[in-house]
């Protein structure tokens, strides 16, 4: 093409036709834009809503095979299981604050600040699993009373929760190693060590319960021994495959490793997400007192709804975690605009993942028989309890992506905490204890006001979001 050829082409182009040519750029950059990050996002989301799902089956697995000893001892472990459930939510806390800081120092590719977080986060994560361990081994009959006053449930609680204790310990160096893993993108390695543990775990339960390969018939205690040793064996996978991780030395040597400018950040970050998983696993534990109280057919019950309800919510917990990683190393390399935009489609997508989501919930009602064998009124509250789940489901996707993903990606998880304290403990708590206790309501409804607190959250997140006080980098 010679040059008065391309001078006539030129000229023929308006203003307009620029101004649409831009434009269609413009849509073109965003289209792919978001094919990109949808494509990143599927890329650690799926491995994490898979290791969230095989957790849910590890719990599932150990309900399905309890209703082969009895209905008391699914009520039993359902009820021991809410003081792991406060470990786990301290560690959930924990593990968010190494995310918050490691996604954006490895989006700054600060290896050493990486190691140097790791060793902070090992100093506090075992203390505290030794001082769980402790306490629940030794006092485990008072806190089984604290969640019911029925002897028998207490009897059989005492058995799973002395026996399960030990290995407090090894989850709490467990957790740090798959949240950095998780926060450094290897989470198809921690998927992986998840399914080991869950393969483990099922075939140890089944061994224990059914007397196989000439073991005892332990019963409840088998089911907790089960789940000791495969606890167990994940720790020392988790330290061996981490060993290979290239980017950064992951070791438990990283626990010498001291930073007081970073032990202070880590603090600052970490300390808000520790307190709103643990105000957040307390209150589902004091719900459970609650419950706990109102007779053993609830109980059953609820643990049933309980664990196809964990099943249901892994992707769009999947989704918060993966998300804040995703938008925390974007922040963390400087691109805050495009932070910004992306977490816009994460909370759209995740949306939508939470109706579906309700559906499926709704949708799995005719296996729920197939769970465990209830009597006639612990069935009747099952069906029930099913329904005012599905309708909270979506009011815990988006919260849970706004607290869990796009807060914490920030650095900001100090006003998720202020909204669960103050509607979970200055709503809901108090109501649950007032209308079970002094109105004596029935218990149908006693849950619904527990279990519809999501629906009430859901105003108080927006407003922040929509400000974006939340998109702050937060490295040195």
């Amino acid at each position: 093409m010679g040059r008065k050829t391309i001078f006539l082409c030129l000229s023929k182009i308006s203003l307009f036709h620029i101004v649409d040519f831009m434009e269609e750029i413009a849509k073109q950059e965003n289209k792919t834009e978001a094919k990109t990050f949808y494509k990143s996002l599927f890329i650690i989301v799926a491995p994490i809503a898979i290791q969230n799902f095989i957790t849910a089956a590890v719990n599932s697995a150990d309900v399905i095979m309890l209703g082969y000893v009895s209905q008391t001892a699914i009520a039993a472990v359902s009820l021991a299981s809410r003081v792991q459930f406060l470990l786990t939510m301290f560690f959930t806390g924990l593990s968010s604050g190494v995310i918050m800081l490691t996604a954006q120092y490895w989006g700054k590719k600060d290896a050493t600040s990486i190691r140097t977080l790791m060793g902070i986060a090992l100093r506090i994560s075992a203390t505290a699993g030794i001082i769980f361990a402790a306490v629940t081994f030794f006092f485990s009959k008072q806190i089984m009373y604290i969640f019911t006053n029925d002897p028998n449930l207490v009897e059989n609680g005492v058995i799973y929760l002395r026996t399960v204790s030990i290995t407090y310990f090894s989850l709490s160096v467990s957790q740090v190693y798959q949240a950095l893993l998780k926060s450094l993108e290897h989470v198809k390695t921690v998927t992986c060590i998840t399914f080991i543990a869950l393969g483990l775990n099922i075939l140890l339960n089944a061994t224990f319960i059914f007397g196989l390969f000439g073991a005892p018939k332990l019963g409840l205690f088998g089911v907790a021994l089960a789940t000791t040793i495969s606890r167990i064996i994940e720790l020392f996978i988790s330290i061996l495959i981490s060993k290979r991780i290239k980017e950064v030395k992951l070791s438990l040597s990283a626990i010498f490793c001291k930073n007081k400018l970073l032990t202070k950040d880590f603090l600052k970050y970490s300390l808000p997400a520790i307190g709103n998983e643990f105000v957040w696993g307390a209150a589902w534990a004091t719900y459970s007192v609650i419950l706990g109280h109102m007779g053993e057919e609830i109980v059953a019950a609820n643990s049933v709804i309980s664990t196809i309800r964990d099943l249901t919510s892994v992707l769009f917990f999947g989704m918060a975690y993966g998300g804040a990683i995703l938008l925390g190393k974007q922040i963390g390399s400087g691109d805050l605009p495009l932070a910004k935009r992306n977490a816009s489609r994460l909370i759209k997508s995740t949306t939508l993942v939470g109706f579906l989501s309700a559906v499926i919930l709704f949708c799995l009602k005719p296996v729920l028989p197939l769970i465990a064998d209830l009597s006639p009124l612990a069935a009747h509250y099952r069906d029930s309890l099913l329904f005012i789940n599905c309708v909270s489901s979506l009011g815990a996707a988006i919260n849970t992506v706004l607290i869990c993903g796009v807060f914490r990606s920030g650095g900001d998880a100090r006003y998720g905490f202020i909204v669960d304290s103050i509607v979970m403990w200055c709503v809901s708590v108090p109501l649950g204890f007032l209308v079970a206790f002094v109105f004596k309501l029935p218990p149908i409804w006693v849950y619904i006001l527990l279990y519809l607190d999501e629906l009430e959250k859901m105003p108080a997140l927006i407003i922040p979001y929509k400000k974006g006080t939340w998109l702050k980098n937060i490295t040195r």
